[in-house]
């Protein structure tokens, strides 16, 4: 699979799940980190976690595990590593104070329907 076949596949989990106001941001231009940043935020820290199980679910499915997990005893903001990708999902309160996208705002931001 490719990186952006990855990243829609993310993004769909993120949607089944009711996530709210997903962005995914092309950081690889600007940063050796990673290609795509997939943000979204959750209603509840509740659904942060059900929100991020579920795209682990879909991507195992692929044969494609997490390099890497954070925040999964907190639940405000929970980071899944996917090397190319990372995956932000965040409380409603944690997302307004970390603002990531503010801090790439230079970054493009890619349409859903433009990865497949």
């Amino acid at each position: 699979m490719t990186v952006e076949q990855i990243t829609k596949v993310i993004y769909d989990a993120i949607d089944d799940k009711i996530g709210q106001d997903i962005s995914i941001i092309k950081i690889g231009d600007m940063s050796s980190l990673c290609d795509y940043f997939v943000i979204a935020t959750a209603g509840s820290q509740r659904q942060v976690k059900a929100i991020t199980d579920n795209v682990e679910d879909e991507l195992t499915k692929l044969g494609i595990e997490p390099r890497g997990k954070e925040g999964h005893g907190a639940q405000n903001w929970i980071l899944l590593d996917y090397g190319d990708v990372m995956v932000h999902v965040f409380d409603e309160e944690s997302r307004e104070y970390y603002k990531l996208e503010k801090l790439w705002a230079d970054a493009p931001r890619i349409d859903v329907d433009t990865l497949v």
